[in-house]
């Protein structure tokens, strides 16, 4: 598999596949009204009716690559700035020799940091629904995994894997569960304890298989580079600085409601910051802001290029009726079934509507009248959709997070593959099983 496409001509087959479908797919939308109260755009279940549309010509397809790019600008911004920083910080020596001792104090114990790091970005994943912020955190967990001796899979695992779980499994996921929730008129974070258990059971499964990979596939240790500074007063202030950035993001995105701009202008904010007090000056810090920026642009374009599939679908007018498709089918069949059935069609629609928000404010209007002629509670639809479209973020080529992240780690997509279905199958198992306990329980 040495020919297999990396993750660029990946994205561009994407979009090529998504604008002829535009030609294939007949056109069909349903009517949207908006919530004053929410200041949401809502779907109207039962509205689904053939619509018109103008067929995409050669240059719509083009145009939708500097389209999708320019969509993505806010995140784009966040992402280079973020790998700016820490290729900032990493230059300082403070963050290798930091997590170089952290390794030798878990020397025998690397297990151990394993799950810590795990247990950690599933947590960030369940309260902030940490995904796409990884970006530029990745080469220092792919170092802080090899001086331990595991490889990049590994590193990625416990990062981005367990983040997507998190996010999936989630209680409070305000990007997921929560909007799912006012979309679904039920009461906010309602149900949680149930999804708390099942967080728990699939990130102990997740773990276990990750811990049992690493074992069987260790390889030769590389000590991270603390560039040969001492650990003086300098890189200590430097470390501070780093945990007070992360928690300061932290609190901005759970009270503040901060978005990408106000993490970017945090990140570029820290980065200025732990360039002077090191000592790099104004033009080190500068050119290290810059070599960071290089290694990021092939993960810009990847993201920017995700974002061109959804407008060429939308463009096309298609998006709503493979809703249509995907979820009328499953009126008749018993609610075991349609209750799985939407799981299934939750993870397929993730492959053209790459965003789990979107996908939520596009499908839970639809599903919530559906689900109660069918005789399945809300709250289990809620289950199907979080647990079907956010797992699949662990697999869809169409999720620019990922494959700027395999960029970023010199992993193939099927490399990726080969590694990740597996421990995807386990948590969709985990996820079917919920939905089944949940329907026997009764659970609203």
């Amino acid at each position: 598999m040495k020919k297999f496409p990396n993750a660029l001509v990946i994205m561009l087959g994407v979009i090529f596949l998504a604008w002829v479908l535009t030609f294939l797919i007949p056109k069909g939308t349903y009517e949207r009204v908006l919530d004053p109260a929410t200041e949401q755009t809502q779907v109207v279940a039962g509205s689904y009716a053939p619509a018109q549309g103008e067929s995409l010509g050669v240059f719509d397809l083009f145009l939708s690559v500097p389209e999708g790019i320019i969509s993505r600008a806010g995140l784009i911004a966040l992402i280079l700035l973020v790998g700016g920083c820490f290729y900032v910080i990493e230059k300082t020596g403070a963050l290798g020799q930091g997590l170089q001792r952290v390794v030798q104090v878990m020397q025998g114990r690397e297990y151990l940091a394993l799950l810590l790091v795990s247990v950690i970005f599933a947590a960030a994943g369940a309260t902030i629904g940490l995904q796409e912020e990884i970006l530029g955190r990745a080469p220092i967990l792919i170092l802080f995994c090899r001086s331990m001796g595991y490889n990049t899979l590994v590193a990625l695992g416990v990062s981005f894997g367990s983040a997507v779980l998190g996010a999936a499994f989630s209680p409070s996921n305000p990007f997921a569960v929560v909007l799912a929730q006012q979309e679904a008129e039920l009461p906010l974070m309602s149900g949680s304890l149930f999804r708390l258990v099942f967080m728990l059971i699939a990130l102990a499964l997740w773990t276990l298989y990750l811990l049992n990979y690493a074992r069987r596939n260790r390889v030769e240790k590389i000590p991270m580079d603390a560039s040969n500074h001492s650990m003086g007063w300098r890189n200590a202030l430097v470390l501070v600085l780093l945990v007070g950035t992360f928690s300061l993001v932290t609190y901005g995105l759970v009270s503040l409601d901060w978005g990408f701009n106000h993490l970017s202008a945090c990140f570029f904010a820290m980065g200025l910051a732990g360039g002077l007090i090191s000592g790099m000056g104004l033009n080190g810090t500068a050119m290290a802001f810059v070599e960071g920026f290089r290694e990021m642009i092939f993960a810009c374009v990847v993201i920017g290029l995700a974002g061109s599939i959804t407008i060429l679908l939308e463009k096309g007018v298609v998006i709503d009726t493979i809703v249509h498709g995907l979820f009328t089918p499953m009126e008749g069949l018993p609610a075991s079934l349609s209750s799985v059935g939407m799981l299934a069609s939750q993870a397929l629609l993730h492959f053209p509507v790459p965003s789990y928000s979107g996908q939520a404010v596009l499908t839970m209007p639809i599903l919530t009248p559906l689900s109660d002629l069918m005789g399945i509670s809300r709250q289990v639809t809620v289950l199907a959709y979080q647990y079907g479209a956010v797992n699949m973020d662990l697999i869809v080529p169409t999720n620019g997070a990922l494959m700027a992240i395999l960029a970023i780690g010199g992993i193939s997509y099927d490399q990726w593959l080969r590694f990740i279905w597996k421990p995807a199958l386990i948590l969709f198992a985990v996820a079917a099983v919920a939905i089944l306990v949940a329907l026997q329980m009764g659970y609203s």
